[in-house]
């Protein structure tokens, strides 16, 4: 949450020129009702089932870039459904960078409107980034423009031959 994952995400995909989907997008469509109702009204339990079902129809449909939501990469099956299947990319960000970036938008996400976000995102940092750490490949993302940081994820897919370059 806040580490980049939507803008760097579109970024690398216009610049690949292949599609980009945001997965909290495609849950928000497939239940017609935005996140944080979608929590208030089912609870996280159900949010998180819409959610794997969602990435695994996007796996078989969408070639491209995916970004998964926070909480995605967590689930075990999810995690087994990428596996072999894609590329996952961790975009790996400091405490300060996810409190200020998360500050913006604090209303959509209903994990932080559960006490002091920051605190909120120290604890999903402890829980959460020893699983990110199993994805394919960290990249860590801070203050440096979004382009940039698209293009050192696409550097970085052209290096492990994701990539190739049709001239």
């Amino acid at each position: 949450m806040g580490a980049g994952k939507t803008a760097v995400g579109r970024r690398l995909a216009a610049l690949l020129d292949v599609a980009f989907v945001d997965a909290d997008e495609a849950i928000v469509e497939a239940a017609a009702m935005c996140i944080p109702d979608i929590f208030e009204v089912y609870g996280e339990q159900a949010f998180r089932d819409l959610e794997r079902r969602v990435v695994a129809r996007l796996i078989e449909e969408t070639p491209g870039v995916l970004a998964l939501g926070g909480g995605a990469f967590v689930d075990p099956r999810t995690r087994a459904a990428l596996a072999g299947r894609t590329v996952t990319i961790w975009l790996k960000a400091d405490l300060d960078t996810l409190v200020g970036r998360t500050a913006k938008k604090r209303a959509s996400r209903p994990l932080l409107l559960q006490g002091d976000p920051k605190a909120i995102l120290a604890d999903l940092m402890d829980r959460r980034y020893p699983i990110y750490a199993l994805a394919d490949h960290t990249v860590v993302t801070g203050d440096q423009p979004l382009d940039e940081a698209a293009e050192r994820l696409a550097a970085l897919l052209r290096r492990e031959g994701v990539l190739v370059d049709v001239a």
